[in-house]
């Protein structure tokens, strides 16, 4: 009986994710084009070349920075949307729906939308610096090394603000107001309150959206593709680009899944301590 219910969901399970999976580990161990029928087996020569490879480094290094300002910033700004509109009031309704709708926003029209603010010669950020007397700070912003990666990651804290301000926001609302009460009653000053109270009770939802965040930031790819093509030059590459690029593009089929394959094998790392803690938690 248990079986009965497992097997269908099992099946579709292991033929549209444990078999492409299994495919795309053995095309990372050929030298396979994506278009012809040959498939030359050359073991771990993929996986050897990408530790040489610099625009690997690169990449990985760009996805490493990546992480750490799309994780601490949303997370950072969630919370304090979140503590700030925890009331009940139309107004406080209204700035939620507000602060949480780029979330629901395709990201390739948010690449669109940021790549027009960012455009050197009519674009509305150098138009406001420009009217409001520093002129002098407008530049090429996707458009030079120094400052392309940073601009692609402004609409990433942008997009991703909203995602944890709403677990927040869920959270807050389950610590008991006795607590607040008792702290008060103790002379806590509101800071001491959010220290002692409210930052303690949030533990579970911050590892929550900490592993979420940290799995999303790994798979980076449409919005850095969308805005800047991983350039210029190798600037903003991440590793779905240089894998997308190497498959697509270059028509190193086995290369760029061997790239593929260590991205997914990252993300099922950092990935799992968070799945064992749900199915511990229920």
């Amino acid at each position: 009986m248990p079986w009965g219910f497992v097997l269908p969901g099992l099946a579709f399970y292991v033929l549209f994710l444990v078999w492409p999976a299994l495919q795309a580990f053995w095309i990372s161990l050929t030298n396979w084009d994506g278009l012809s029928n040959e498939q030359s087996f050359i073991g771990l020569a993929n996986y050897r070349r990408m530790m040489d490879d610099p625009v690997v480094a690169t990449a990985a290094s760009n996805n490493l920075l990546w992480t750490v300002v799309t994780i601490a910033f949303p997370m950072i700004l969630g919370l304090t949307l979140a503590v700030v509109l925890n009331r009940k009031s139309r107004s406080s309704a209204f700035f939620r729906t507000i602060f949480y709708a780029p979330a629901v926003l395709p990201l390739v029209s948010i690449a669109s939308i940021w790549a027009w603010l960012y455009e050197p010669t009519d674009g509305a950020i150098n138009e406001a610096l420009d009217l409001v007397g520093l002129g002098g700070l407008a530049q090429s912003w996707l458009g030079q090394d120094s400052t392309a990666i940073w601009a692609v990651m402004v609409p990433a804290v942008w997009v991703r603000t909203g995602f944890p301000m709403l677990l927040y926001l869920a959270a807050l609302q389950s610590i008991p107001e006795e607590l607040y009460e008792a702290a008060a009653l103790d002379g806590a000053s509101r800071w001491q309150r959010f220290t002692q109270v409210t930052f303690p009770s949030l533990k579970d939802t911050h590892f929550v959206v900490l592993a979420l965040s940290l799995i999303e930031s790994l798979k980076v790819f449409d919005l850095v593709y969308a805005m800047t093509y991983g350039g210029p030059g190798y600037a903003t590459q991440v590793m779905g680009t240089w894998m997308y690029a190497n498959v697509f593009q270059y028509f190193e089929a086995g290369y760029g899944t061997a790239i593929a394959v260590v991205i997914t094998v990252v993300a099922v790392a950092v990935g799992t301590p968070y799945v064992r803690s749900q199915v511990r938690n229920s």
